[in-house]
């Protein structure tokens, strides 16, 4: 866990809640609007509930694990926002249509918003939990063992969806597969 992370359990509630909005908000933000269809402002809301649910929550709970516990609680978060607003929605597979770029550099902006749609096309010919796992391991940053707490799989499942995930895409992409 790096060094901004380990302070971050000591303290009062509201000093957690600051200091993991400072390392969080803007992955978390970014997680939940690939979940909610690119739609920035309802994934600032759920992120907003999730540090709320983190204000409330004992730190000693989740001690060692915060990252995993705020993608699960933000994941769950937006998973119920969608099914409200469709009922007969039965997993998180809608949820994955549209993802936004991070922030790219001015001259490479249209090169880089082209290989990330070419990519995202591909992703989305992918089993949902395939594409799930491959967004918390590369969009979140969340380690294996995080996202296995994030989705309730072993942690070898995880990395058996991740490494036939990836090579699924190459052989999509027509990139050489070793």
């Amino acid at each position: 866990m790096p060094a901004a992370s380990c302070h971050i359990m000591e303290g009062s509630p509201r000093e957690l809640v600051e200091s993991a909005q400072a390392e969080f908000e803007g992955p978390l933000t970014g997680y939940a609007a690939g979940l909610l269809a690119g739609d920035w402002e309802r994934a600032r809301d759920v992120v907003q509930d999730t540090f709320i649910k983190l204000h409330r929550q004992d730190p000693e709970l989740i001690r060692g694990r915060l990252k995993s516990w705020l993608y699960t609680v933000c994941r769950n978060r937006a998973i119920d926002v969608l099914r409200k607003e469709n009922p007969m929605m039965t997993s998180a597979s809608e949820a994955f249509e549209k993802l936004d770029d991070a922030e790219p550099t001015p001259s490479d902006a249209m090169e880089r918003k082209e290989r990330f749609e070419e990519v995202i096309r591909f992703l989305e010919r992918l089993p949902e939990n395939q594409r799930e796992v491959i967004r918390l391991k590369f969009q979140g940053d969340l380690s294996y063992k995080e996202i296995a707490e994030v989705t309730g799989l072993s942690v070898s499942n995880v990395g058996f969806l991740i490494h036939t995930g990836i090579k699924r895409l190459r052989i999509l992409m027509g990139v050489e597969v070793a």
